[in-house]
């Protein structure tokens, strides 16, 4: 009878034991999480250039949004024409067409990644690197093209909320593609997150 109890007592006595082992382990197991950025490898030739400031008055690559026109307090009556309109279309109505033409300062390829957000400006060939959080890091903007140019990356150290410019040369008949992301000039390293762009065509010609 004492073996039996014995041995019952054992066995209680280890699952007692084990409980207490996996009450304690499972917090430090969850606290185990992987914590900070994740480091990108980049080519140890790329060339990297600092952004320039844009020119005063300039916010960014993206023209603001027109303001709404005001609507009328009361509805204006419309007002019969003494004559014939010259010009006008069938039915007594004139038209006006006008072809609305890509601005050529458009910038193409919008692409955001956490910190930092880029495009292309074709007119110029301008590359635009947005910082837009304050971690202590700089938004990058790393080039690709499909002709074999070496890949050349454009970095923001201007700081949150501004914008900067790189100035470059691309063959008209080429395309770039961008890949933005965010760089540490501490340490010369770029992190993730990282976003691609598709191919853009150097001449904004799609």
């Amino acid at each position: 009878m004492r073996e039996k109890w014995r041995s019952k007592v054992s066995v209680l006595a280890g699952a007692s034991a084990l409980a207490v082992s996996v009450v304690t382990v499972t917090p430090a197991l969850a606290d185990h999480v992987p914590v900070g950025p994740q480091e990108v490898r980049m080519p140890a030739d790329v060339r990297i250039a600092e952004g320039g400031a844009t020119p005063p008055g300039e916010t960014g690559p993206f023209p603001a949004k027109p303001a709404k026109p005001a609507k009328p307090a009361k509805p204006v009556e419309p007002v019969e024409p003494m004559g014939p309109v010259e010009g006008a279309a069938s039915g007594g109505q004139a038209e006006a067409v006008v072809a609305a033409a890509p601005s050529s300062s458009a910038c193409l390829g919008s692409t955001v990644a956490y910190g930092a957000s880029g495009c292309f400006q074709h007119n110029g060939d301008i590359i635009w690197a947005g910082d837009t959080k304050k971690d202590g890091m700089s938004a990058a903007v790393g080039v690709y093209t499909d002709y074999g140019r070496a890949e050349e990356v454009c970095v923001n150290k201007l700081g949150v909320d501004t914008w900067a410019t790189c100035n470059k040369d691309y063959r008209e008949d080429g395309n770039v593609r961008l890949r933005v992301l965010r760089y540490d000039g501490d340490t010369g390293k770029f992190y993730q997150p990282e976003t691609w762009s598709g191919w853009l065509p150097v001449n904004g010609k799609f």
